[in-house]
């Protein structure tokens, strides 16, 4: 049985799942000013955070077309298990969904299977689904019992992250300037929870150091099963603070495995230099 694992470029596989199993990212186009940066594997991190750090407008992202997606469907697995951003966020997963109809309706009788899996979160929360399926397959799980365990997973997967900086709130209209500039003047960092697949302030602290920590504490408050988890850390161009919040989550909890991976494009573009995102 031959299985090949697809997923938009929000989730940044990691290089053991890849030496692993078939892994396929479909990538979001980023647009900055009157720039079009294709996140894929020529994605230049420090280029691009200059690009937004200087550009006018307010940079966004756009979802793969249904066209992309079906490319990557064009193989000889057996199981297609795809993975979006959540839906309340991106039209990743309309688009994916989209091109399971359009290849269905093209390949009638072929035998493919394909599920698309809206994640509900993004980053490195569509790596634990990834990580996820491929741990199912190791054990002869069949398709629908896969599909069942992963949307089990998705609900209980907890995401968080804290910016270093509220400018990607402004520019998007979701801070006015004045509120922006009293956060800046007074430190104030937002740590952000994923909720049902939108995103929510879950707290307001005083400087970053505060706001990482206080994201620890809430990432692992009423966990009682952080032994079955996986800590996946993504950080933008901040390696050293990454290291510092994993320090933190080991000397609260045990995790079955722990991992500390750079953002790729899209998660760059909102995370914004010095972001750090925790998924568990």
């Amino acid at each position: 049985m031959k299985v090949r694992i697809v997923a938009d470029s929000c989730c940044e596989f990691p290089q053991e799942l890849k030496k692993e199993a078939e892994c396929v990212n479909v990538p979001l186009t980023l647009i900055v000013d009157d720039r079009e940066i294709v996140d894929d594997e020529t994605f230049d991190q420090q280029n691009f955070l200059k690009l937004v750090a200087g550009c006018k407008g307010v940079p966004r992202s756009a979802c793969p077309s249904p066209e992309s997606y079906m490319k990557a469907f064009e193989c000889d697995a057996d199981w297609i298990f795809v993975i979006t951003l959540s839906s309340a966020l991106s039209g990743s997963y309309n688009s994916a969904e989209l091109a399971k109809e359009l290849y269905d309706e093209e390949h009638n009788g072929e035998g493919k299977r394909i599920h698309v899996f809206d994640s509900k979160t993004a980053s490195g929360g569509e790596a634990q689904i990834a990580i996820r399926i491929n741990e199912l397959i190791k054990q002869g799980l069949l398709f629908d019992e896969i599909v069942e365990r992963c949307e089990e997973g998705i609900k209980n997967t907890r995401t968080f992250f804290v910016l270093e900086s509220l400018e990607i709130f402004r520019k998007n209209g979701r801070l006015s300037n004045t509120k922006a500039f009293a956060a800046n003047v007074l430190n104030l960092k937002p740590v952000c929870e994923g909720v049902n697949g939108s995103v929510e302030p879950a707290s307001i602290q005083r400087g970053i150091k505060n706001a990482l920590k206080k994201m620890v504490e809430l990432s692992l408050e009423g966990l009682k099963d952080t032994k079955e988890r996986i800590l996946i850390i993504n950080h933008c161009n901040c390696r050293e603070r990454a290291s510092a919040v994993l320090a933190d989550f080991v000397s609260r909890a045990e995790f079955k495995a722990t991992m500390i991976m750079d953002t790729a494009g899209v998660s760059s573009l909102y995370a914004a230099g010095g972001g750090i995102i925790i998924s568990l």
